[in-house]
């Protein structure tokens, strides 16, 4: 039996969802509004203020806006002691990972001005709101909801692969890859080929020189070459020989290009040679996962800054939401993944989120790619 953490294979990933979450005061009728808007029951519904104390999610499909993942959210006003201020905080970190936004209105006096506060937020953020008067239509609201235009998303292989051209992936099998299946990057990546009908073809480090030379061999155009990051080094040899026939890129650059802005990501490259002994390293992650021996954050990325900079560096951790909170040392440098588990409104807020605190950021892919001695104008995508 499938659960909301254990999604299907087969289902659309929350990173390429669009996110609509409710809010509003304690019992405003949000819970109620959630269940009826997913028909079923998604949250606890009780008359006892306070009742949800956690955002709650659930993936849908609302035609014909697409795949979309519902968040019913605690009451704004529930900022009690250190409790409730926590609850609070989680809410309005679900509007900043939001597309759309929900206000449930209540009758209680204290609304008003926090809704304009609300209100505000929302336009700074560039979050669509909408507005629900308990009586009214749930049904009303999910088509008005379904009519809405969200800005779509570009493609990973945006003017790097069209119709009959040649891609090989690069797909190395390791201690750090999941059995049985592939991670999801390579999966869209792939999928990203299929829709636009090009040539995909799939292997690992050993084989890609056979499969170079018969893809060079037959074919007029250049052979994109998509690899994982960490094995940049070994396909720069590899590709050496064919380099007039192949363009380079790798999967975490393609996912920074989508999700995030690579122009920012290249001036942190800047922030590199800058490192000095005793600079605090921010390596972030989008996910949580089980990290293996050689793992790339917590091994690969920290060895490349030693190599590429030379200096006794200090690092520090963040994965999934947390984005480093609660970290007391600020900074030199934040090193992120390529963020295909976060959605492009979440990898941009990061990235904003850095730069007003004046600290540079980098991508996994690009720091690898210049750790391995490839230069801009060498990997598709960067420059």
């Amino acid at each position: 039996m499938q659960t909301e953490s254990q999604p299907s294979l087969s289902q659309t990933p929350s990173a390429n969802r669009i996110h609509i979450a409710f809010f509003g005061l304690r019992n405003a009728g949000k819970s109620t509004l959630v269940n009826e808007f997913c028909g079923q029951e998604v949250a606890i519904v009780s008359d006892v203020p306070g009742t949800t104390t956690d955002p709650v999610s659930k993936a849908i499909e609302i035609l014909p806006l697409g795949p979309c993942v519902i968040t019913d959210t605690a009451g704004l006003d529930d900022d009690a002691g250190a409790l409730g201020a926590e609850r609070v905080k989680r809410t309005l970190n679900v509007l900043a990972t939001s597309d759309i936004a929900v206000w449930v209105c209540s009758s209680a006096a204290a609304e008003s001005e926090m809704r304009g506060k609300f209100d505000e937020e929302c336009r700074r953020r560039g979050v669509k709101v909408f507005e629900f008067k308990r009586g009214s239509s749930a049904e009303e609201l999910k088509a008005q909801i379904a009519a809405t235009k969200i800005e779509e998303e570009p493609g990973l292989l945006d003017a790097l692969a069209h119709e009959g051209e040649r891609v090989i992936c690069v797909c190395p099998i390791d201690e750090s890859a999941p059995k049985g299946r592939l991670i999801l990057p390579q999966v869209q990546v792939l999928r990203e080929c299929l829709d636009r009908h090009a040539v995909c073809t799939i292997c690992q480090c050993e084989e890609l020189e056979a499969v170079l030379l018969n893809a060079t061999k037959e074919y007029e155009k250049k052979v994109l070459v998509i690899t994982d990051s960490q094995a940049f080094g070994e396909v720069r040899k590899t590709i050496e020989p064919f380099r007039a026939a192949v363009r380079l890129t790798s999967f975490s650059i393609l996912f920074a290009r989508l999700k995030g802005d690579l122009g920012v990501f290249a001036e942190g490259m800047s922030a590199v040679a800058g490192l000095k002994d005793g600079d605090v390293v921010l390596i972030a992650e989008g996910c949580t996962h089980h990290r293996q021996c050689n793992d790339i954050g917590s091994v690969k990325i920290p060895l490349a800054l030693k190599r590429l900079t030379g200096k006794n560096l200090e690092f520090i951790f963040a994965s999934g939401k947390s984005f480093g909170a609660g970290n007391e040392k600020k900074p030199s440098l934040i090193v992120h993944c390529g963020g295909c588990m976060l959605t492009r409104r979440e990898m941009r807020r990061r990235m904003a989120e850095a730069a007003e605190q004046g600290v540079k950021i980098i991508n996994y892919g690009l720091l690898l790619a210049m750790a391995s001695g490839l230069k801009p104008e060498e990997v598709a995508a960067w420059s």
